[in-house]
């Protein structure tokens, strides 16, 4: 039987059993009659007696003070005891559904799924009827409490959290030292004893060495973390090696100590034990590295020279990239211009107003990707570059609107002036694109010959309202969450949250359509490469433009010719 089902099974086989009479209730007093005595006790299995004493007094100020005994225990009837039927284990999940279902995935309820009687149960870590809430100095789970009641079944393991530094001020009465489930969880207690866990230990380890309070409170180090998932022990565990040394594999499981204390696992004393563990054979000399290497504060000669050695190479690279840079730079413009003058006659395929306008668009797309990215993944490296996140937010808004400004321009430009309603005309889908892209699918799969287009053939035009499209959808969720206090006084809050998704992965489409559609066409294609600069200064080669718009060519020719 699976073992996730017998929890279910043990519930379902309690709650349809024919308990008791319809509308019949046990009264307290009734069970206090008996249970008030304090030599009541049954004989286990093993013929040890068990005391069914309950202290009244003590179960009125628990958490359940106010829930009938008949509540939990609903295999009774009033014919007990005398119908001789001892009271089954309490189905906490009636009651506590949540912290039971994350209960049966830790370790406990796994063993309890496959038989093990020996496991812990809600009671032993909760008791039974004297359960108070956590923040009571009365709680079996309180801080102070905690190690006493996972001890009783990790005697052992209490026993090294006693003396190490955690349980050294856990006993203090400090309440940020991290108790049994800051480590191994609440309810779904998990194992970090397993190679597998070995990413989960480290990441264990740094909810509190990461973190700025605790470490500021109680004079730690505030790099422990971040060196170690520089080092290699750390960029190895990162990338899912089982084998690679983690926090515990140096300092240990419980009894974690101080560095300074002889007994340390870390202590000059034991660092060739420690790191021989690993690494079979290792000297005084291995052992002297540091994982947890703070170079600029380090008065040690080693680190000191590793120092200074890094920031001579970072002076050479930038250097060298830099020289490098600029010299293929300035060959590429002269190479660009010579082949511009080679080109021969030039056409106008963008006027200086149009020009503007795809500046502006550019230019805004452009702040609105790299910033946007920024506030989603605020510890990228980019972001840094941009200041703090109130800056990025403000660049960000700032570009949106330009952009959003230039749309609106652009709305007027195609409706209220000659060039724009041709260039709305021109760009206006026509079931002859259709065609054309059949044309051209033939043309790339069996080398037939290609579409003829005029101003404008499809991939133009699929550029130009995918803008449309995206410039509406990116300003009107953007709008939304920006003023998100105002649109809610009118939708609900989760429109807000649709907003962010649609803005989120509308850029992320708009940003691959970009480099994989509009830059292969202005860039990319050998045709056209190193680009096409008519967004420069308007002119595309006559050679150029007669081979890909043939058809807007020969209409230019027969205006000619009229005229």
């Amino acid at each position: 039987m699976k073992s996730y089902l017998i929890p279910w099974l043990s519930f379902l086989t309690i709650s349809l059993s024919p308990l008791r009479a319809a509308g019949e209730t046990i009264p307290d007093e009734t069970c206090l009659e008996c249970h008030e005595d304090k030599e009541l006790t049954k004989d286990l299995p093993d013929g040890q007696p068990m005391s069914l004493f309950v202290d009244a007094s003590k179960l009125k100020l628990s958490a359940h003070g106010k829930t009938q005994c008949a509540e939990c225990h609903q295999d009774l009837t009033a014919k007990h005891p005398d119908d001789e039927k001892a009271a089954q284990a309490v189905n906490c999940a009636a009651c506590h559904e949540k912290q039971s279902k994350s209960f049966g995935a830790s370790v406990h309820g796994i063993a309890l799924g496959k038989g093990d009687d020996t496991a812990a149960t809600c009671k032993d870590c909760h008791g039974t009827h004297e359960v108070f809430p956590r923040n009571s100095v009365k709680s079996s789970i309180h801080h102070a409490n905690l190690l006493k009641t996972c001890g009783a079944c990790h005697g052992e393991q209490a026993d090294d959290v006693a003396a190490s530094v955690h349980g050294k001020a856990m006993i203090d009465g400090e309440t940020d030292a991290p108790t049994c489930i800051d480590c191994h969880s609440e309810h779904q207690i998990i194992g970090l004893a397993a190679p597998s866990s070995s990413f989960k230990t480290a990441e264990t380890c740094s909810k509190c060495h990461a973190n700025e309070r605790i470490n500021s409170r109680f004079g730690l180090p505030t790099n422990r973390v971040n060196t170690f998932f520089e080092s290699y022990h750390g960029l190895a565990t990162a990338g899912g090696s089982t084998l690679a040394a983690n926090c515990a594999s140096c300092h240990g499981y419980h009894r974690i100590l101080s560095s300074k204390d002889p007994d340390s696992s870390i202590h000059s004393n034991h660092l060739l034990e420690t790191c021989g563990k690993c690494h079979p054979g290792a000297s005084s000399g291995f052992v002297g590295g540091r994982i947890h290497a703070d170079e600029a504060a380090s008065d040690e000669i080693g680190m000191v020279v590793n120092h200074w050695v890094k920031r001579i190479y970072l002076m050479l690279i930038g250097l060298t990239v830099g020289i490098l840079g600029l010299h293929n730079g300035v060959a590429w413009c002269r190479k660009v211009a010579a082949r511009r003058r080679a080109q021969g006659e030039t056409v106008i395929r963008m006027d200086r107003c149009q020009r503007v306008q795809h500046f502006l668009l550019m230019t805004s797309f452009i702040v609105l990707a790299v910033t946007g990215f920024a506030l989603k993944f605020p510890n990228t490296w980019f972001a840094h570059l941009m200041g703090t996140e109130d800056i990025r937010i403000w660049i960000h808004r700032a570009a949106g609107l330009v952009l959003m400004g230039s749309g609106a321009y652009h709305i007027y430009y195609v409706t209220f002036t000659t060039k724009g309603r041709r260039l709305l005309r021109d760009l206006w889908p026509r079931w002859s694109d259709a065609r054309d892209v059949a044309t051209n699918v033939s043309h790339l799969a069996m080398g037939k010959p290609k579409a003829k287009f005029g101003r404008f053939g499809y991939p133009e035009k699929i550029e130009y309202w995918a803008v449309v499209w995206g410039t509406v959808v990116m300003g009107i969720t953007g709008m939304a969450i920006w003023l998100k206090i105002d649109v809610t006084q009118w939708v609900p809050r989760w429109v807000i949250d649709v907003a962010v998704t649609i803005h989120y992965y509308e850029a992320i489409l708009a940003c691959l359509a970009i480099v994989i559609w509009h830059f292969y066409h202005v860039m990319f294609d050998p045709d056209i490469y190193p680009m096409n600069f008519a967004w420069w200064d308007g002119r595309v080669s006559k050679k150029w433009h007669e081979e890909e718009h043939p058809l807007e060519t020969e209409v230019s020719e027969q205006e000619k010719e009229k005229s």
